[in-house]
């Protein structure tokens, strides 16, 4: 079988890509207009290709056009999670098309090596792309294996990105990282507090005691 696997980076395609490439032949294909800006998706984009190049991996690059996504989540507005929908099929609808053209079996993606990603509307929105360019979608779940490729990667020195790639993720993940630091600052503060009221507890009974 050939499969026409759809990376995010370089980081997430590790684990999926050996899975896979253990019972068929697995090429790379790159369709990220999702990622904001445009020197992050070069950053993202020449991390996979580094690694491609060294390990022997095949990668077909989509050309980058933001404006797709765009349009796609366009109808989304502050939902979340229409959003993601909206992206998934857009993502794997390009690989899809380009796994037609190649005559691939099957397209799979790295997206569900990832646990902020949502595996059952990856399937369903896989499923529904590339039944409009009749090839078959791989359903996978490659979460179990999320530690190793984060080890993999970090024993790579590859670039890790904090956020998933459009500008609604990288200002959520922004806020997330703003909260989690303020939660953090409070934490310290009533720690300090308690210390500073029990030794003014303590010299109030020593005085007492004296």
């Amino acid at each position: 079988m050939r499969i026409l696997l759809h990376a995010c980076c370089g980081p997430c395609l590790l684990e999926p890509y050996d899975a896979l490439a253990a019972e068929a032949v697995v090429d790379v294909c790159y369709a990220n207009p999702n990622i904001h800006p445009a020197e992050e998706y070069e950053r993202r984009r020449d991390t996979l290709l580094a690694y491609a190049e060294g390990t022997g991996i095949d990668v077909v690059e989509i050309p980058y056009d933001p404006s797709l996504w765009a349009d796609a989540v366009a109808h989304a507005g502050e939902d979340r999670a229409a959003r993601c929908r909206a992206c998934y099929r857009l993502r794997i609808g390009m690989v899809a098309a380009e796994a037609a053209r190649g005559g691939y079996d099957a397209v799979a993606t790295t997206l569900t090596v990832s646990p902020y990603q949502d595996p059952d509307s990856i399937r369903e929105e896989g499923e529904r792309a590339c039944a409009e360019h009749g090839v078959r979608f791989l359903p996978t779940d490659f979460r179990e294996r999320y530690p190793d490729a984060t080890r993999r990667s970090r024993e790579l020195g590859m670039y890790r990105q904090n956020y998933c790639g459009c500008a609604p993720s990288a200002a959520e993940a922004e806020r997330d990282r703003a909260s989690r630091k303020a939660a953090r600052a409070a934490a310290r503060q009533a720690a300090r507090e308690a210390a500073a009221e029990g030794a003014a507890e303590g010299a109030a009974d020593r005085r007492a005691g004296g």
